[in-house]
């Protein structure tokens, strides 16, 4: 797979019959390894390893419904309240990050009414802070505290 700019590790790969698969740290399964999903759990790892969010606040493939329409939010970290507080939507490193990721993510957003919202491909990675009068860009996400 591709280097993404995202901190190396060493992720738990198996080879099976049908492809391979990578070791899903939240979900505690190896899942079906595709570039939406080496993304997916680089920016896991970056979440834990770095930020130090604790993994048990954090879940992925989140379903929701939109305007009569299932959704699938990719990650999503939760306060100390149970609150969805990032909602991070990830794309493979090949497809770039554009209005129509935002507006997706947007949707996500009405719904679960997050206080921090990305956008990755692995390569680049955009970050905003939901306020109640806009949404701004900013430059990281803050650590766990």
């Amino acid at each position: 797979m591709v280097h993404l700019n995202l901190p190396i590790f060493e992720p738990e790969l198996k080879s099976e019959s049908d492809g391979l698969y990578i070791k899903d740290i939240v979900r505690k399964k190896f899942v079906k390894l595709t570039p939406e999903e080496w993304v997916r759990q680089h920016f896991i790892n970056y979440l834990v390893a770095i930020l130090h969010y604790p993994k048990t606040k954090i879940r992925t493939e989140i379903g929701m419904k939109y305007s009569q329409r299932q959704k699938r939010a990719d990650v999503i970290v939760f306060d100390g309240h149970g609150e969805p507080f990032i909602i991070v939507e990830c794309k493979s490193f090949e497809i770039p990050i554009g209005v129509n990721t935002l507006l997706q993510i947007s949707s996500y957003q009405s719904v679960m009414k997050a206080k921090y919202l990305v956008l990755t491909n692995g390569i680049i990675h955009l970050y905003y802070e939901i306020t109640p009068e806009k949404l701004i860009q900013i430059t990281e996400l803050p650590p766990h505290s």
